[in-house]
């Protein structure tokens, strides 16, 4: 819980004050004698409010235990909403009950910011826990008007939306149970759902989406979300998330360590479902389309196999390397019908598509590709409003070298060198020469190293892509 107030009207667990360093000032409205001590335990402490440090203090007043805490934020010149992401929430983590956040220079009340800190604390994924999760009731005194803070707390709650999606073991989220949520998602929020089954997808001649899910008792969904809002606007952004709900390898079997956290495939399926939420909550005035191909890839009988050949649902020709490289297929599908059936102008796919692209940035950063320098500019900007760290990747065409077949159009797989970029180079055959960006967070999606997450989901792009969609 996040309020910004205008007015004191009550007390609180715990005040915290923020400052930066050399410049710690005490409430004027502390008593002397109060005033007085909290100078000598800020000298006796040596505090001086270097990033992260911390002074608790309590004392009387009046009849009041006030509990107070001095947050430093470093040095004013080096200050950027890294640090107060990371230093905010550091604190709050380690705190319960009602808290009163305040502070004298104007650069340290970030409502949005903390507003988003706020939503990063109190996400406690405890749907399974017989004891859950205690929420934080943080306040921001802001002297002075009102301040409109709604679209931090959609963002907030969409953003949430996506982690719990993720978060979901893999009995609980299949193709047909994740089509299910986007369907009661639609009708809370405002957006339309279409779900196609195996059988219209087998129609509509998506036959990598199909081979893929072939092997699972739970048969591959087309998600298919549109919210046109756009009036007498042309442009229809395409959103596609990869929906793997759990990926064994296929009959490339993973090790079993690597098969854990496999629930978290589905991640980009989640956070373009959280997009659409806050898109269509919020009103945004544009025209957008999310697709979603969810299926499982599991192992039976009639799984698809290394060798086969399967035709796409744009005709080319795909020869199947390795069924662990499911992801790029189902998308390929799914690019094809953002761009042919519902006539996008341009596509953003987010996936978590490749363990090259953890070799190359780790878990800190998404990798991004794309065919359209203004496109990717834009993104990077929505990207670093929320301090969602990207970093462009090549995507040249000799590239494409190691993606031809003897046997077919293509090969889906280019070898292990330059593994996350065959792999884009691979879907951008599939967008027909719309701009297009693709985003992997095969390393950012899930147990991010981000300083200001807990473990598990972090709902990665949700907050980019409706800033991207907005602000354009």
């Amino acid at each position: 819980m996040f309020k910004v107030i205008n007015k004191i009207e009550k007390g609180y667990d715990l005040n915290i004050v923020l400052c930066f360093e050399g410049q710690v000032n005490i409430c004027e409205h502390i008593s002397s004698t109060n005033k007085d001590l909290i100078e000598k335990l800020i000298n006796k402490k040596e505090f001086t409010g270097k990033k992260g440090e911390t002074l608790k203090v309590e004392f009387l007043e009046g009849t009041y235990l006030i509990s107070m805490i001095f947050v430093g934020m470093g040095k004013d010149e080096e200050f950027n909403l890294d640090i107060y992401r990371e230093v905010m929430f550091d604190v709050l983590s380690k705190e319960k009950g009602s808290v009163l956040i305040s502070a004298e220079n104007e650069k340290l009340l970030n409502y949005n910011v903390l507003g988003e800190i706020s939503s990063n604390v109190n996400y406690n994924f405890d749907t399974f826990k017989e004891k859950k999760g205690e929420t934080l009731e943080i306040e921001l005194f802001i002297p002075g008007e009102e301040k409109d803070f709604s679209e931090t707390i959609l963002l907030g709650e969409a953003t949430d939306i996506a982690r719990d999606l993720v978060d979901q073991p893999a009995n609980v989220i299949n193709p047909i149970t994740l089509a299910e949520k986007a369907v009661k998602l639609g009708k809370k929020y405002g957006f339309e759902v279409e779900i196609l089954d195996e059988k219209e997808i087998e129609k509509l001649g998506m036959n990598l989406l199909l081979a893929v899910g072939r092997a699972s008792i739970t048969k591959p969904r087309l998600i298919v979300m549109r919210y046109l809002n756009g009036k007498d606007n042309n442009e229809k952004i395409g959103l596609v998330g990869k929906g793997l709900t759990y990926d064994t390898g296929g009959l490339c079997i993973k090790p079993a360590d690597s098969m854990f956290e496999m629930k978290s495939d589905m991640a980009g399926a989640a956070s373009v479902i959280g997009a659409m939420c806050a898109i269509a909550k919020g009103k945004v005035e544009k025209n957008v389309v999310a697709i979603v191909p969810a299926c499982e890839n599991a192992i039976n009988e009639n799984a698809y196999r290394p060798g086969d050949i399967i035709k796409s649902m744009n005709g080319k020709t795909v020869e199947i390397i390795n069924t662990d490289a499911e992801g790029r297929l189902a998308l390929a599908d799914a690019l094809t019908y953002a761009v042919r059936n519902e006539k996008v102008t341009e596509v953003v796919d987010l996936a978590t598509l490749t363990g090259a692209i953890l070799v190359a940035l780790g878990t800190i950063t998404t990798g991004v590709f794309s065919n359209n320098d203004e496109k990717y500019a834009m993104l990077e900007k929505s990207s670093k409003l929320y301090g969602e760290k990207v970093w462009r990747m090549p995507i040249f065409d000799e590239y494409s070298e190691l993606l031809k077949s003897t046997v077919a159009d293509v090969k889906h797989t280019g070898g292990r060198m330059g593994g996350s970029i065959t792999a884009a180079k691979f879907l951008e055959g599939f967008v027909e020469g719309l701009p297009w960006i693709h985003m992997d967070i095969a390393g950012t999606a899930f147990n991010s190293g981000v300083k200001w997450f807990k473990k598990g989901a972090t709902g990665v792009g949700v907050k980019a892509l409706y800033s991207y969609v907005k602000n354009r």
